[in-house]
């Protein structure tokens, strides 16, 4: 564990005080470094016409941004975790946060649209080393006994820029989208300046790639895969649902989707509690079970505000699956935690990529049979956890 975050004998009050203030200040930015990638990707969503017009091409190309940052986000975090750990985990995320500032000012003022999406893609390729490592890094910040809520709190400020990242492009749409992204610069420019503890581990001491792929790793990513598919990429099916069958207006359908980020971020740091004084693998099914059964009934919904309250608890539901995953992942490979939490990861995000491909299909055979299905392949993270050792 980090010296600071550790009492040292004989220490005066006056001189625990600045040390105190510094751990507190890398936990803060660890917290905030957790928004930044969905801030980064999802501040495009509101802003597509605006960028399309502004570059001369339609937008169903400048939603091509939104793919060309999860592809490599998604790929690179198959090894950014145990590189990072490697190259360590200061270094790598304060580097990572300099390319997030490049790429986000280029991305600001880019004269056409190879630009712009290359740009796109660079922050994905940033993203997909910060969001492990910073999280791996939290065991080195908090006091053991409170990793576990902290892991929950992460996972609220991960939620917590998921769900303002359409509202901030929103509000910068309205005047020029430009400004989205020099915001988003400026916030990556701030937290380079509290990257998390960890120091380089060359030769012997370098996390080995083996243990990444271990039975338990692989339960995880199964689980992982679906969580994802089966409940948080699912906001693009949900938006058809309500337009289509419900007859919502597309400012309205906004705001029923809002429900199920806030919900985490709102129950976050709770989860964690619970998970502290339960187990996260018995958390980790409850949250599936009733996120599976939340999601499957989003299509026997009749109005609005059903689905509003049937979405937000889905999403309360798949916040306790998340943290349960999270903190168990951590565990799975103690000398390598970047390096597993980037893994499972990288699957969890592929599983997002999938959705629209598989599901969109069905729903156009049959709206709520889509969320069924999509609701049914929870089953498999059940039966994952369900298959880890007792933890």
């Amino acid at each position: 564990m980090d010296a600071v975050s550790r009492p040292v004998a004989g220490s005066s009050m006056a001189e625990m005080g600045p040390r105190t203030l510094r751990r507190r200040i890398r936990v803060g930015a660890v917290y905030v470094g957790a928004g930044l990638g969905p801030l980064g990707g999802g501040v495009v969503s509101p802003m597509l016409p605006q960028i399309g017009e502004s570059l001369g091409v339609s937008t169903h190309t400048s939603a091509l941004s939104l793919t060309v940052y999860l592809v490599p986000f998604a790929a690179v975090q198959l090894i950014s975790g145990t590189l990072g750990e490697r190259w360590g985990r200061r270094n790598t995320v304060l580097g990572a946060y300099l390319v997030f500032v490049v790429g986000a000012l280029a991305a600001a003022f880019a004269p056409n649209i190879t630009v712009f999406l290359a740009m796109r893609a660079l922050l994905g390729l940033a993203n997909g080393f910060t969001s492990p490592l910073l999280l791996a890094g939290l065991a080195d910040i908090v006091p053991r006994h409170r990793l576990t809520q902290s892991v929950g709190i992460y996972a609220s400020c991960q939620a917590a820029g998921q769900s303002f990242a359409p509202l901030i492009g929103g509000i910068a749409a309205a005047s020029s989208w430009r400004w989205g992204f020099v915001a988003v610069a400026v916030a990556a420019g701030l937290l380079a300046l509290a990257p998390p503890p960890g120091a380089p581990r060359p030769g012997a001491a370098a996390p080995r790639w083996r243990p990444l792929l271990s039975r338990p790793m692989a339960l995880l990513s199964v689980a992982a895969f679906v969580s994802y598919f089966g409940s948080a990429s699912l906001p693009f099916l949900v938006a058809l649902f309500a337009q289509d069958h419900l007859g919502l207006r597309p400012d309205v359908t906004g705001v029923v989707l809002l429900g199920f980020g806030v919900a985490g971020m709102v129950l976050g740091a709770v989860w964690g509690m619970l998970i502290n004084k339960v187990s996260a693998r018995w958390c980790g099914v409850i949250g599936a079970v009733v996120t599976a059964g939340f999601v499957a009934a989003v299509g026997l919904t009749g109005s609005g505000w059903q689905l509003t309250v049937i979405w937000t608890a889905a999403g309360a539901a798949a916040s306790l699956l998340n943290v349960a995953m999270q903190n168990l992942t951590m565990r799975a490979v103690p000398d390598n935690r970047g390096g597993a939490l980037s893994v499972v990861s990288a699957f969890r995000f592929a599983g997002g990529a999938l959705a629209p491909v598989i599901l969109l299909p069905f729903y156009q055979l049959q709206a709520g049979l889509s969320f069924v299905i999509a609701a049914s392949t929870l089953v498999l993270a059940i039966a994952a956890l369900l298959a880890l050792r007792a933890d």
